[in-house]
């Protein structure tokens, strides 16, 4: 599933491509996984909008939308894509050959098309109005160190799950708590609300600085991401202990262990987290 710095990717790449555009018509499948809004909704708000800005909020990329006839330029509603784990926005020419298991068409005025396609049917599309979405947690790349701490204060659960929770810290993923983890010397399985004030300092510092050099390698391919432009991302090349199980530490040289938090795979150095 892509996270907050691929996300993050692909909405800037949006934004330069097509902002400005207005949306003429919508089309869309038959499937109903997609569409977290009904499909009839969708199609009812969608044309007729000018894209003012595509913008990222936690792992979802948000379209903000002014009618065509408003003379205020208020954004009037938002569009709001999630990718789930296969999604993708594509933007063609009306020539190409749609993709199968293409899920919505948003025809543009300068004659492209916006193409969300998905083969595992797990992203979401949906509109909500006067810029009414704003994630559920708190940024990342935004929080105070204080904020930061408070956040995790007397929580029980393993610090992992705790920067998974996309109540607390929307946008954060498995490859990101693991590498922000190893970074700042923290096992996943301590108790969020037993670390150190320290601790979450270090961590909290951490964090921001890999979303933030993710970010501007375009993100990690290590599935099946690509950027808006088709681009893989280069972070996966800078990964110091996801998917590294048995191979050595590049800091201690130990073997990279792996464990499963909550249901998910997560990676760590037993000598340099603590």
């Amino acid at each position: 599933m892509p996270e907050l710095p691929e996300v993050e990717t692909i909405a800037r790449g949006l934004d330069k491509r097509v902002r400005g555009d207005v949306i003429d018509s919508v089309w869309l499948g038959k499937h109903r996984e997609p569409f977290k809004s009904s499909p009839r909704e969708i199609a009812a708000a969608l044309p007729g909008t000018r894209i003012a800005e595509i913008r990222r909020v936690g792992k979802h990329i948000v379209f903000d939308l002014v009618r065509k006839t408003s003379r205020n330029g208020k954004v009037s509603m938002q569009w709001i894509l999630h990718l789930g784990m296969t999604g993708r926005m594509l933007v063609c020419s009306p020539e190409e050959e749609i993709p199968k298991h293409t899920h919505a068409i948003a025809t543009l005025s300068s004659g492209r098309e916006l193409r969300f396609v998905d083969p595992r049917r797990f992203g979401r599309l949906s509109v909500a109005t006067e810029q009414g979405f704003s994630g559920p947690g708190t940024e990342p790349l935004t929080v105070t160190a204080e904020e930061f701490a408070k956040l995790f204060h007397r929580r029980k659960t393993p610090i992992k799950a705790a920067l998974l929770n996309q109540k607390l810290l929307h946008g954060v993923g498995n490859i990101y708590a693991d590498e922000s983890l190893f970074r700042a010397g923290i096992r996943p399985r301590r108790q969020a609300g037993r670390l150190t004030r320290a601790e979450l300092d270090r961590l909290h510092g951490a964090l921001k600085e890999v979303l933030r050099e993710a970010i501007k390698l375009g993100g990690s391919s290590v599935s099946d991401y690509v950027d808006a432009e088709g681009r893989e991302g280069f972070f996966q090349l800078q990964h110091r202990v996801y998917l590294r199980t048995g191979k050595p530490c590049l800091a201690c040289k130990t073997p990279i262990k792996r464990l499963v938090l909550g249901g998910r795979g997560t990676h760590y150095c037993p000598k340099c987290q603590r």
